[in-house]
């Protein structure tokens, strides 16, 4: 008897059409919000909470964590995507391209939408460094499907994880308000899952007949 099997390239692809329908559409929701309504209610009282949390030492690990979304150090790591995982190799001007089209998508979004930091006249809706650290710990969350599955679950926590920080640390440095890095991460997960279903694009692998 023949039947089908599924690769498993599908069941990521699967995967990543669920994560950029609710990754974009939260930012979708979040950016009409901040239009219609702004204040964004909510937005300061939250701020204020993890303001709250800034003592001396607390900034200082925050600054750390904070360079985790800048171009400095997510170049060189995402160098390292192509020599941690073979898949990242094979496709690399994809990966490249996700950390290009990163910070160009939120700096054109910035413009667009006109939203000032909370301390500043500078735009900061999106946050920058919010949707960076989504966009590469995004890929990070994907390629790791070639780990076995004891790494596999450590690196997609960890992953998870860091993008959670750098969010914070942009609030505790003052820098965003929290809806601020909430689109920042919808924004980063849509293009990593995005740049997943493009890294995975092959016909031959979508159906393959089995003998059983």
């Amino acid at each position: 008897m023949t039947v089908v099997a599924v690769a498993p390239s599908s069941l990521r692809r699967n995967n990543a059409c669920r994560i950029l329908l609710a990754s974009a559409g939260c930012f979708l929701v979040l950016a009409l919000a901040v239009l219609l309504v702004d204040p964004f209610p909510g937005d300061a009282s939250a701020r204020l909470w993890v303001l709250g949390f800034g003592s001396p030492g607390v900034l200082q690990v925050a600054r750390l964590i904070n360079r985790l979304g800048s171009w400095q150090v997510l170049l060189p790591l995402t160098i390292g995507l192509f020599v941690a995982y073979p898949r990242a190799r094979r496709r690399w001007w994809i990966w490249l391209g996700l950390m290009i089209a990163a910070p160009a998508a939120e700096g054109l979004l910035k413009i667009l939408i006109g939203r000032a930091r909370p301390e500043e006249a500078s735009m900061g809706f999106p946050s920058g460094h919010a949707t960076a650290a989504a966009a590469f710990f995004g890929a990070v969350i994907y390629l790791a499907a070639s780990l076995p599955p004891r790494g596999r679950t450590i690196v997609r926590a960890a992953s998870l994880v860091l993008i959670a920080l750098v969010a914070l640390a942009r609030i505790i440095l003052r820098a965003h308000w929290p809806v601020d890095t909430l689109a920042g991460i919808a924004l980063g997960l849509s293009l990593a899952s995005l740049a997943t279903l493009v890294a995975d694009v092959d016909p031959e692998s979508d159906a393959r007949p089995a003998r059983v």
